[in-house]
């Protein structure tokens, strides 16, 4: 039988406490990327970018929902923020 690596919620979740996001327990995946886009500042929109650069460069299969909470919600938050700070 072959192995493969997969980025489910509960990865999501425990790669996102790992960089210092606080996640509940049982939180889906656009919830959890929607309370981490919440307040971002410099050190943990750095965190969180080499994290989802690090997922999507993977050869790990991220899972449906877990894409498209990072499409929808993780994405577009770091973009706005960039561009913000460039801006300012």
């Amino acid at each position: 039988m072959m192995h493969a690596d997969l980025i489910d919620q509960d990865d999501l979740l425990g790669q996102l406490r790992s960089i210092g996001f606080e996640m509940p327990s049982g939180a889906t995946a656009e919830q959890a990327c929607a309370q981490v886009v919440c307040g971002l500042n410099d050190d943990r929109a750095r965190a969180l970018r080499q994290l989802v650069e690090k997922m999507l460069t993977s050869s790990a299969t991220i899972l449906p929902a877990v894409r498209q909470a990072i499409d929808q919600q993780l994405l577009p938050a770091l973009a706005t923020y960039n561009k913000a700070r460039t801006q300012a």
